[in-house]
């Protein structure tokens, strides 16, 4: 099973209060208490803070390890991502990815948010690319925790 402290693989989600619960076998479950900073003028779930849950729970599922236990390297990169919200999020909302299907460079993934009352409060679908390094500024930068 993959190391659970999210935050230091990705500082964003760290900062956002993402708390990764599950990582393997092509799934990931990720959950976010609601804050007012995370919330929009009706003090219910912002949709930014939504798509973040969204985003890294399927990029989560993206990388987690094989159905036959073997771990991912490679880090991910979002190339697209279509989100639909169902109605307000409030509380402590969890997300589920899933990885759908795979090929030697992409991810295919999709992830849903319920709320506490277990409603349904917004979806996404989503596609991957699986990277070792990323050119930023005309250098290569690895990713961080390339080893793990």
């Amino acid at each position: 099973m993959a190391d659970l402290d999210l935050g230091t693989r990705v500082p964003f989600a760290g900062f956002v209060g993402l708390e990764l619960l599950r990582m393997e076998g092509g799934e990931s479950e990720l959950a976010l208490q609601l804050r007012p900073e995370l919330s929009n003028g009706w003090n219910v779930a912002h949709g930014g803070a939504l798509m973040t849950l969204l985003d890294v729970a399927m990029a989560s599922a993206a990388r987690s390890s094989a159905a036959d236990g073997t771990e991912e390297s490679s880090g991910v990169v979002t190339i697209e991502m279509k989100t639909t919200f169902m109605q307000p999020g409030e509380g402590r909302l969890v997300a589920t990815g899933r990885r759908l299907h795979r090929t030697a460079s992409l991810a295919f993934c999709e992830a849903t948010v319920i709320c506490g009352d277990g409603k349904l409060v917004a979806q996404a679908t989503g596609t991957f690319k699986y990277m070792r390094a990323l050119a930023v500024g005309g250098r290569r930068v690895q990713r961080p925790n390339a080893s793990d």
